[in-house]
C-alpha cells in the first residue's frame, strides 16, 4: 500500500523533476521553483545579490543586508491541481553580525481517493510536505568571497504515513562590483531522513549547481546562466516515445549525444530593467523544453516570462513558465519593505 501511495504521489509530481531523475529520492519538493522571480528566469538562480529575499532559499550565499526586514509570500498554481508556496524573511542584526534568513517551503499535493489492493474504496486522503530553513552568510575576510549556509527542517505526510528529515545547503558566492559579475557554487538538500514512512531509508534529492550572471554596460540587462544538476551524468536518456522504424521495420532508438548532455544541464535568463520598479523577465530551460516537447510539434516547452512592478513598499511578481501544450503554471509573488 505505501509503495503504491509514494509511486502516486511521484506521478502527481514527476513533472516538476523530469522523468530522467524524478522518482529517485523523497522530499522531491525541496527542488521547487521559490519565486516568480526564479521562475520567469528559468528556475534555479543563484547569483541575484539585491532586496530578492526569496534568493536566500536556493542560495544562502547571496543572504545580503538589502534583505533587511524584507517579508515575500509565493504561490504558485501548479500542475495537476497541485499547490505550494513560499515565504521568507531576513533581519539584520548589527553591522558586525550581519543577517539572519528564515523561510518555510510547503506543498500541498490535494486530495485522492483511496482503494485496497480488491478495488475497494477507502475513502479520501490527502498529502502534503513542509520545510522550515534557517540561514546566515558571512564574507569571506576582506576578498569578494561569501559563504552561506540553511538548515532545513523537513516533516512529510502521505496518507497516513509520515516522515521527518534534516538537511543542509552551502553556497559559495563571489562578487565583483567593477564588472558587476556574479558566480556562485550551490550544494543542496545534503541531510538525511531521521524517521522514514515504514522502515524504508530514502535519498534526499542531492543537487550540485553553478551559475552566473552580470549587468551589461549602458544596457538595463542582467544576463543569467545556470548549470544544474552537475552531480548526475548523463542526464539524459532515450526517450522510449521516440524510437523511429525505417522502411524494412527496424526500429532506433534516441541517441543523446555529448554536446545534448551539456546543454540539457544548462538555463539562461534575462532580467530588463533590473533595479527599475518594472521590469520584464524571460526565461529557458534546456531539459525541460527538450524532455518535454512533443514530437513534430511546436509546443514551447522550457520558455517561461514574467513582469514585476513595484509601488511604495511592495513589488508584485508573475510569472507564466510553459511545460506542455495541456498544462503550464502561474506564479503569483508579493514582497513587502517593512522598513
Amino acid at each position: 500500500m505505501l509503495r503504491k501511495i509514494i509511486t502516486l504521489f511521484s506521478l502527481c509530481f514527476s513533472a516538476s523533476i523530469y522523468a530522467q531523475i524524478g522518482g529517485e529520492h523523497t522530499y522531491q519538493f525541496l527542488n521547487l521553483v521559490s519565486s516568480p522571480r526564479q521562475a520567469a528566469l528559468g528556475g534555479k538562480v543563484l547569483t541575484n545579490v539585491d532586496y530578492d529575499v526569496t534568493q536566500g532559499l536556493f542560495n544562502p550565499a547571496t543572504i545580503n543586508v538589502e534583505m533587511d526586514n524584507q517579508l515575500a509570500l509565493n504561490y504558485t498554481n501548479y500542475l495537476g491541481g497541485i499547490g505550494y508556496g513560499t515565504a521568507s524573511y531576513a533581519y539584520t542584526i548589527d553591522r558586525r553580525t550581519q543577517t539572519f534568513h528564515g523561510g518555510i517551503t510547503y506543498i500541498n499535493y490535494g486530495s485522492f481517493d483511496g482503494y485496497d489492493e480488491q478495488g475497494n474504496a477507502t475513502g479520501t486522503f490527502s498529502g502534503g510536505e513542509t520545510a522550515l530553513s534557517f540561514g546566515y552568510a558571512r564574507q569571506i575576510g576582506y576578498s569578494d568571497f561569501y559563504m552561506g549556509g540553511n538548515l532545513k527542517i523537513i516533516t512529510s505526510k502521505l496518507e497516513q504515513y509520515t516522515s521527518f528529515g534534516a538537511a543542509v545547503d552551502v553556497g559559495l558566492l563571489y562578487v565583483n562590483d567593477y564588472l558587476d559579475f556574479n558566480a556562485a557554487l550551490v550544494i543542496r538538500n545534503l541531510g538525511t531522513q531521521i524517521t522514514t514512512y515504514a522502515g524504508l531509508q530514502e535519498r534526499l534529492p542531492f543537487e550540485v549547481s553553478f551559475g552566473m550572471s552580470q549587468r551589461l554596460e549602458n544596457v538595463p540587462i542582467r544576463w543569467h546562466i545556470t548549470l544544474e544538476n552537475l552531480q548526475t551524468w548523463p542526464i539524459a536518456r532515450p526517450n522510449p516515445a521516440r524510437v523511429t522504424s525505417d522502411l524494412s521495420g527496424n526500429q532506433s532508438s534516441e541517441k543523446v549525444g555529448f554536446l545534448g548532455q551539456v546543454i540539457r544541464h544548462a538555463i539562461v535568463g534575462a532580467e530588463i530593467f533590473p533595479e527599475g520598479g518594472f521590469n520584464i523577465r524571460l526565461g529557458y530551460n534546456f531539459r525541460r523544453g527538450e524532455e518535454l516537447r512533443i514530437v513534430d510539434q511546436r509546443n514551447f516547452s522550457g520558455l517561461s516570462a514574467g513582469i514585476s512592478i513595484k509601488m511604495n513598499k511592495m513589488r508584485f511578481s508573475y510569472t507564466h513558465a510553459k511545460y506542455t501544450s495541456a498544462a503550464n503554471s502561474n506564479f503569483f509573488g508579493l514582497q513587502i519593505d517593512l522598513n
